[in-house]
């Protein structure tokens, strides 16, 4: 307990050594030569923008439209990457026959999905949510692997050589053991769908905090930018967050560990 309390005046003041870089670096127009503070706003720009944009009415639209955004894509890159991630981490024909198309797939980014999910989908919305989906997916899904391979073989062949059998063991075995490290894929993957969701919102659309964040680009409303980009860090921060606290109530078993 005395350690957390000690901790959290340092995380502040980091955070307000920050605030205060950004104040002076803006306020002074700070030229470093490989970059610039010319054009960036300072914090009460910026907090003027957030104020403007919390007293509008648009702020509802727009945060209901991306949570719904990726929320969507999220839960069903959650359900088909745990899923896939517990086939592949137990068979070693699916580890052959999904990974390797898998792999090809994951290192495009979001941006280059954006003419095929024109294509693919009939509708600008579900085009934005598969740019999410695509997103969440891998983080998800190598995870899952990982912690499935990781399981010690010893454990089941223990409770192979006690009865159980393939789903005991799934349920029983796999499952517990795999489960710290998905709780970290869900993580990971809750925040990639918000760093996509710029690329995503920029197909179409007339709301969300990503379409608010480029359509103030295009029109050189600085102080707005960064009130979007800070409104998508809060916003992952915020649920990856809770996937974390989810999943540390879902694996007791494993804070004792560490805690240990």
């Amino acid at each position: 307990m005395t350690s957390t309390f000690t901790r959290w005046p340092v995380r502040l003041a980091s955070l307000l050594a920050c605030l205060l870089f950004w104040h002076l670096a803006a306020s002074s127009k700070l030229n470093l030569g490989l970059f610039t503070f010319t054009y960036v706003p300072t914090p009460k720009a910026v907090l003027d923008a957030a104020w403007q944009l919390l007293t509008s009415s648009s702020l509802l639209a727009h945060l209901t439209s991306s949570l719904s955004r990726v929320f969507s894509g999220y839960l069903v890159a959650a359900v088909l990457g745990v899923s896939l991630g517990l086939v592949i981490g137990r068979s070693k024909w699916a580890e052959d026959t999904l990974l390797p198309p898998l792999e090809v797939l994951r290192p495009i980014p979001a941006v280059a999905w954006i003419p095929l999910a024109i294509l693919m989908f009939p509708s600008s919305e579900l085009s934005m949510v598969f740019i999410t989906f695509t997103g969440a997916l891998f983080p998800i899904l190598l995870n899952t692997v990982h912690g499935v391979e990781a399981v010690d073989p010893r454990l089941v062949a223990s409770a192979r050589s006690l009865g159980a059998g393939r789903y005991a063991i799934l349920r029983e075995v796999i499952l517990p053991g795999a489960l710290p490290s998905i709780v970290t894929g869900l993580a990971i993957g809750m925040g990639t769908s918000w760093f996509c969701l710029v690329t995503a919102e920029m197909i179409a659309g007339q709301f969300g905090i990503g379409y608010y964040t480029w359509e103030s680009y295009t029109l050189q409303n600085y102080p707005d930018i960064i009130v979007g980009m800070l409104l998508i860090g809060v916003l992952g921060m915020g649920s990856s967050a809770l996937v974390k606290r989810l999943g540390a109530l879902a694996t007791p078993w494993y804070r004792l560990r560490r805690g240990a």
